[in-house]
This record gives structure tokens, C-alpha cells and sequence, in this order.
């Protein structure tokens, strides 16, 4: 490979990471959410004064409360939705530049904010509690909403660098795996949230 080529190459693949301010402008957002969450009461770590990478059992006073846990790979498939997303922007209206990547992150880390901050309200907790299988939600700790802004992050770089096939069938594993494992998923608790079937419902608890 000629000098030229290189320097293409090199190129081609920084147009698909985040340009400095694009990663300043998300770093902001994740920092002004976990502000806006600790204002709002949110418990900075688990109530249990231990901060864990992981914690993977669903019913328990931990989940939602430390690093990452099972949930993490519903965050991650959000990562994928939303470059998917920011794809066919460009797609269709050539927004982006053409590199969602670079530009259309930050917007994502922002829908992904909103959504961590509405979660942890008491509509939201109540709602859980009232038609999900978690009962026992109280709500995310500060260090699990930025877990999952994280993971959401990287699903959405992890996107930008797959052909949109990989990224569809990584998506539709964890979505398989979570099923089988927790008998839930992000499709699952989009239904359970929006539209609770009982039937659903008492299938999970079940597990």
C-alpha cells in the first residue's frame, strides 16, 4: 500500500469516529446527567456502599444499582437503533455529512439522557412497579445511568464500524440472550411499559 493510500485509509477511518467536538459535546451531556440525576435525590451508588462492574441478578436490591447488569445490553442495542437511525438520515436527507458517527452522537447521548432522567422519576418508577415485573424497582443509582449511557455509546460506535447485517444479528442475539436468560429484553419492556400484557408478566415472573 502506497503513501497515498494509507493517508486514504487513515482517513476513511477516522470519518467514522467522533470529531473532538462531538466527544466534548457527549462527555458534557453524560456529566450534566448525572447532575441533573443527583439533583433530582438519586443515590450516587448502590444503597449497599459497594461499587461493582457487574451485577446479574435481576431480582435483587442491586440490579440497576451498580456498573453494569443484564439492562446493559438493552442500552447497547439502543446504540445500535440510534446510529441506525442517524444512517438513514444521511441516507435520505444527506445529514451528517454523510458521518453520523462524527456529528449525530452527541444527539444520541442526548435522547439516551433524557431517557435515563425521565426513567428515575416517580411516574416512570411507579410505573415499573405497577405493571412490570419489577415490583421491587426503585429506581437507578447515578453510577448505573451512566453505565448505560456508556453502553450506548459504545453500541453506537460499534455500529458505525459494522456492515448493517453484523449490527442487526449482534442486536437480535443480545436480544435472545437476554430473553432466554432473564425472560426480558428491550422489546420486551418497551410492550410491558407502553401496552402491559398480563400474560407477559406473569411468564417472567416466573423465572
Amino acid at each position: 500500500m502506497d503513501g497515498a493510500s494509507r493517508r486514504q485509509a487513515r482517513n476513511a477511518a477516522r470519518s467514522l469516529l467522533p470529531n473532538s467536538r462531538a466527544a466534548f459535546a457527549t462527555f458534557a451531556i453524560t456529566v450534566a446527567t448525572a447532575a441533573i440525576e443527583l439533583a433530582m435525590g438519586r443515590l450516587p451508588i448502590c444503597k449497599c456502599g459497594t461499587v461493582k462492574l457487574w451485577h446479574g441478578v435481576v431480582q435483587s436490591a442491586e440490579n440497576s444499582q451498580q456498573l453494569t447488569d443484564w439492562y446493559s445490553l438493552s442500552h447497547f442495542v439502543h446504540g445500535l437503533i440510534m446510529y441506525f437511525v442517524a444512517w438513514l438520515l444521511w441516507k435520505k436527507w444527506k445529514l451528517f455529512g454523510g458521518r453520523p458517527a462524527r456529528f449525530a452522537l452527541p444527539i444520541a447521548a442526548f435522547v439516551e439522557a433524557a431517557w435515563e432522567v425521565t426513567e428515575n422519576t416517580p411516574l416512570i418508577i411507579d410505573r415499573y412497579r405497577a405493571v412490570t415485573v419489577s415490583f421491587g424497582y426503585t429506581g437507578d443509582s447515578v453510577l448505573n445511568s451512566m453505565g448505560d449511557i456508556g453502553c450506548m455509546i459504545i453500541g453506537f460506535l460499534v455500529a458505525s464500524r459494522l456492515p448493517w447485517w453484523a449490527s442487526l444479528a449482534l442486536g437480535i442475539g443480545f436480544e435472545l440472550l437476554t430473553l432466554y436468560v432473564i425472560r426480558d429484553n428491550l422489546t420486551l419492556n418497551v410492550i410491558m411499559l407502553f401496552w402491559p400484557i398480563e400474560a407477559i408478566r406473569q411468564w417472567q415472573a416466573g423465572a
